[in-house]
């Protein structure tokens, strides 16, 4: 058996999530149907993560188990072949039997994109999150400074998350405008559902001068969801990075800054 790490990119508009969902359009589905075309078996695609329905992904990570000899470069054009054109395979790598794009994770980087003007764009509403008010970005990263290190997120997370933990590492957020969009990146070794959009919408308020910087800490302190947010729609974030080891080669564990 071999293991195949497949690196990918989609547009999460249209798909009810990464996770199997029956009938419903997700993206695992997707690329599982056309993994097993390609590789003339049964595939299970696992990814590193699950996004949810609307999010998008610019690196997500996946494996597979194959029996199938098929070289690394014909699975990947395979693949795209059969995919619809809002997922692509970036790449297919030959990784260690053993490898696991979930277990094996070791910083996840998700980034969620404003649109900080005036007026609404036709051609940018499925990948930003409009907002009118101005941001005073040094506000918000004062208050999302709080966020860094290991804390229970309880707070930045929606009622139901199925984990039984809420202690999370945050190891980096950073707040960056260029020109009319301000971006939110925050590194972390694991997210709760929810939880960036969370954690965006309440430096949202702080940029906007609804709360001051301190009310980050005092949120993340309270372990109260009720007292976070708004969460911001799903359009506007993506799933950017998923870092491994360097057992598993120089792709899979970055190269170069974090973020």
């Amino acid at each position: 058996m071999r293991t195949l790490a497949l690196l990918i990119e989609y547009d999460g508009t249209r798909y009810a999530g990464w996770q199997r969902q029956g009938s419903t359009p997700t993206i695992q589905g997707a690329i599982e149907v056309a993994a097993s075309a390609i590789l003339d078996e049964p595939c299970r695609v696992f990814g590193s993560g699950r996004t949810d329905a609307g999010v998008h992904a610019l690196g997500q990570v996946a494996h597979l188990s194959t029996r199938s000899a098929l070289p690394v470069g014909r699975v990947r054009t395979g693949l795209n072949a059969l995919l619809p054109d809002d997922i692509v395979i970036r790449d297919v790598l030959e990784v260690a039997p053993t490898f696991h794009a979930r277990y094996d994770a070791r910083l996840r980087i998700y980034r969620y994109a404003l649109l900080a003007r005036a007026r609404p764009s036709a051609l940018l509403r499925r990948y930003t999150h409009h907002v009118v008010a101005p941001l005073d970005l040094e506000a918000m990263r004062t208050g999302a400074a709080a966020l860094a290190g290991p804390h229970d997120f309880t707070a930045f997370r929606v009622v139901g998350t199925a984990t039984a933990s809420a202690v999370c590492t945050v190891h980096a957020v950073q707040v960056e405008r260029r020109g009319d969009l301000v971006t939110v990146t925050v590194a972390a070794d694991r997210f709760l559902r929810q939880m960036v959009r969370l954690i965006v919408g309440s430096l949202v308020t702080v940029g906007r001068g609804a709360r001051p910087p301190e009310a980050i800490s005092e949120i993340l302190r309270s372990g109260d969801n009720q007292r976070a947010g708004p969460a911001l729609p799903a359009c506007g974030l993506y799933l950017a990075r998923v870092l491994y080891g360097p057992e598993h080669g120089p792709v899979l564990s970055g190269s170069g800054p974090v973020l």
